[in-house]
């Protein structure tokens, strides 16, 4: 399976391709390095989401798991970016319970292409499995909330 590793500001992750879509993200520096179009495509628009430039992707994506794991993850997909929706909303949408949404979220194997940072607890900021947990999570929904309010800063100039 080709892999490609990337350098970003929460740590090295590694994005996997098979059949012609992304199939997992994640953190660390992968053994082998496969320069494909779409691994390369998939690099750049990391580098641009993580340089403000960028708060969507336009890639396939083909997540392993079940049909309940995929329906949430679909539903993840649907939250705009800089947006949070709660775990009880996506059981809402999905079906399931908060804790079942919470379980696919952290089996999710394609993290941030598929936003599971978006979901928060209806208490409080809930949990992350990614990178150093919290603080990735706090840093990603930072980043996307920054990228959006530029826009509307610079067209008030």
């Amino acid at each position: 399976m080709p892999q490609l590793s990337l350098h970003t500001p929460i740590g090295d992750l590694t994005l996997s391709e098979e059949d012609g879509a992304i199939v997992a993200l994640d953190w660390g520096w992968g053994r082998d390095q496969t320069e494909t179009p779409l691994l390369l495509r998939a690099r750049e628009q990391l580098h641009d989401y993580f340089d403000g430039l960028r708060v969507t992707f336009d890639l396939p994506l083909e997540p392993a798991g079940t049909p309940y794991r995929r329906r949430v993850w679909q539903a993840l997909c649907a939250i705009p970016p800089g947006e949070t929706r709660s775990y009880a909303d996506i059981a809402r949408s999905a079906g399931g319970s908060p804790r079942a949404v919470g379980g696919a979220n952290a089996a999710n194997p394609i993290p941030i292409l598929i936003p599971c940072h978006r979901v928060v607890a209806t208490n409080g900021f809930g949990g992350y499995s990614g990178g150093d947990g919290l603080p990735t999570k706090r840093f990603l929904l930072d980043l996307e909330s920054r990228m959006l309010v530029r826009p509307i800063q610079a067209a008030l100039l």
